[in-house]
């Protein structure tokens, strides 16, 4: 939705959704300059009715929760038209834990739990499809989204814990604004086959971001604590986020794209955000 307004002035826009013609999705997709269309991609009979229906591509679907292949991607790939420009949104998370390492877009991937290489995979099969049928891929490696309606303000209520300094991990982020930007500036401006860090300029450990945004909605700061301690309060999930440390840099968007973020850095958009949640 936030990509729409870049894009429906410049082409006739396909909105894949896996609800149906009657869902409220299907109206506000409409209502946004879109032709929405019925497909769902854990189902190849409805998504043969995509093919050939555009040369330009935006793949947003995330895999599904099991297995390390992404089988969506996978039914999409078999369908994908020669000669296509395909932008596919992936994760940071392939490159797994970095030891808080700075580094560009060459590093080697190094994916450590199923949903990293679950992304890994769709990456690979997009890649055989650009190389099997002549098409161009441009692949942007996404790390937190957030926005104003997009920050842990429940986390912060609950007082759920977060790491010492000590034990604590780099994180990457980019406003939901600024990765709408990216992927049309990607649709335009791409080098053929390139991957993209899709990341601001914030150079921010974890509970620094946490802090960051309490002190701006005047909540009380996250309690911290050492990794032992903190590994028996929070989930699996929660945990394999605060297990991984890295920092990327971002200078190939801004040469190849020519982007200029409205939101260089996570304080600069709590700035414009009001103060009550």
């Amino acid at each position: 939705m936030r990509l729409l307004p870049h894009l429906v002035d410049r082409f006739r826009v396909f909105a894949v959704t896996s609800q149906g013609a009657d869902s409220e999705r299907f109206a506000s997709l409409r209502a946004a300059g879109a032709v929405p269309v019925f497909a769902d991609l854990d189902q190849t009979d409805t998504v043969k009715r995509l093919a050939g229906l555009a040369k330009t591509i935006v793949h947003l679907a995330p895999p599904r929760s099991d297995g390390e292949i992404d089988v969506r991607t996978k039914h999409l790939a078999a369908i994908l038209p020669e000669k296509a420009h395909l932008v596919y949104i992936s994760t940071t998370g392939v490159y797994g834990d970095c030891g808080g390492a700075q580094f560009d877009e060459t590093r080697t991937l190094n994916p450590n739990n199923p949903r990293a290489k679950r992304r890994v995979s769709a990456e690979n099969m997009l890649r055989e499809w650009a190389r099997r049928r002549g098409g161009m891929l441009s692949i942007l490696r996404v790390p937190g989204i957030y926005a104003a309606d997009r920050l842990p303000i429940e986390r912060l209520r609950k007082a759920t814990p977060a790491l010492i300094e000590g034990d604590d991990v780099y994180t990457n982020h980019i406003h939901a604004e600024d990765l709408a930007l990216l992927i049309k500036l990607a649709i335009f401006r791409a080098q053929p086959n390139r991957v993209y860090h899709a990341v601001d300029d914030s150079d921010l450990k974890m509970a620094d971001y946490f802090d960051e945004v309490a002190d701006h909605f005047h909540l009380p700061r996250a309690p911290r604590l050492p990794r032992l301690e903190l590994e028996k309060q929070v989930s699996p999930m929660l945990l394999s986020f605060m297990s991984e440390s890295r920092r990327l840099q971002n200078q190939r968007i801004k040469i190849e794209l020519g982007a200029r973020l409205m939101f260089p850095t996570v304080a600069d958009a709590l700035k414009q955000i009001p103060t009550q949640p």
